[in-house]
């Protein structure tokens, strides 16, 4: 007996090379992507808007010669060769800042270009919102028709030809296998009611748990261009992850100095105000709104807050009382205190506001900083399970 090994095309041998490498190239990606997070031409742009991402450290494997400076041909001995000897290497001249060009290549790396879509596939992947529940009384997200096989009986705009000429086929093999039916003779074996086959469906309801995301944007005089754009870039990646990683979720958009206003998506991205700051507004805002149209039992309710720390001294009380009432009710409440400069340190302990909320101890409570865009990305996996 003959056992005979089956060899794997070339192709089929490549392959996992290839697999490997692409796994590589995704992992460089997920690396490297946060910085265009920090971007300001992310901020406002649609799906069709494409990124360039340099992926640095990724090669084809390939042969190379080294860069010895020989003929790069040739064997034999060689001469002053001891074991252990590093061969065909030899010191390299890059090009500095402020001096003259180098002689040697830099380092190679891929652009990779990916669409926003794209980009926040790789960016949520392995993110979720904290906390999140299955509730009681859920909404129903969407009808879907899925096919559950075929009838004798329906529409004509149903009918699967296919399935209908088989059906044919069968009667007429089963007619001649009997001795009803006579295959040479000229007599045409023609279609009959009961060969008819409509395709079924049937409609399925997709339920999911309910949730509401409450968007809280400081946006007073004491809010600067650049405190309100590391603002805007926070809530809108918290945007975009909310529509990408779930089905159905309601967001609603409060701004506030003094006063509190739920405002549409163009207007909290756009909109300033040159007022003072009571925090306690837009959290009284956000309860009023919870106890009216998102119960507990039927809603996850997540509130995110941005804002400089500063707070009219004789609204502090108040705003803390706002925040521990809104704690039981919903699911996470996330503060992000937005200061653009190195100097203070110890923030926590230097603004109105968060001197109250360090007194607030719960687990489903946290506070960061973010003082330079390159912090946002960071901040943002800090409440969705990434850090």
């Amino acid at each position: 007996m003959s056992i005979f090994r089956q060899h794997k095309t070339i192709a089929d041998r490549s392959a996992g090379d290839r697999a490997r490498h692409r796994k590589k190239i995704e992992r460089a990606i997920k690396d490297g992507i946060h910085n265009i997070v920090a971007e300001e031409s992310i901020i406002g742009k649609n799906g069709k808007k494409k990124f360039r991402i340099p992926v640095r450290g990724i090669k084809e494997y390939r042969f190379v010669y080294g860069d010895n400076g020989s003929k790069r041909v040739g064997s034999a001995q060689g001469k002053d060769v001891a074991r252990g000897q590093t061969i065909g290497k030899k010191e390299k001249k890059k090009g500095k800042p402020g001096e003259k060009p180098g002689d040697q290549a830099g380092e190679e790396f891929y652009e990779v270009e990916l669409t926003l879509e794209q980009l926040a596939d790789y960016l949520f992947n392995d993110l979720e919102l904290p906390n999140f529940e299955k509730k009681k009384d859920s909404q129903v997200v969407a009808k879907k028709i899925k096919r559950k096989g075929y009838r004798t009986k329906g529409i004509r705009p149903r009918l699967d030809k296919k399935k209908t000429v088989i059906q044919k086929i069968k009667r007429q093999k089963k007619a001649e296998y009997s001795g009803n039916y006579d295959k040479d003779s000229d007599e045409n074996f023609s279609f009959h009611e009961r060969d008819l086959r409509y395709k079924h469906y049937k409609i399925t309801e997709k339920r999911t748990s309910n949730a509401v995301i409450f968007f809280l944007m400081d946006i007073s005089g004491s809010m600067t261009t650049d405190k309100k754009f590391l603002a805007r870039s926070f809530f809108f990646l918290l945007y975009h992850f909310i529509r990408t990683k779930y089905d159905k979720v309601d967001i609603v958009f409060l701004s506030h100095d003094i006063d509190a206003y739920e405002v549409d998506e163009d207007q909290f991205f756009g909109r300033g105000s040159s007022g003072g700051t009571m925090v306690s507004s837009v959290l009284k805002k956000t309860e009023q709104i919870i106890d009216e149209r998102y119960h507990q039992q039927s809603w996850n309710t997540y509130v995110f807050q941005c804002s400089d720390g500063d707070n009219w001294p004789g609204d502090n009380k108040a705003t803390k009382a706002y925040v521990e009432s809104i704690l039981p009710k919903s699911q996470f409440f996330g503060y992000c205190e937005i200061e653009p400069t190195q100097e203070r340190l110890k923030w926590m302990k230097e603004t109105s506001l968060s001197k109250i909320y360090e007194t607030i101890h719960s687990d489903k409570f946290k506070c960061v900083g973010i003082y330079q865009k390159e912090d946002i990305w960071v901040a943002f996996r800090s409440f969705f399970g990434g850090v």
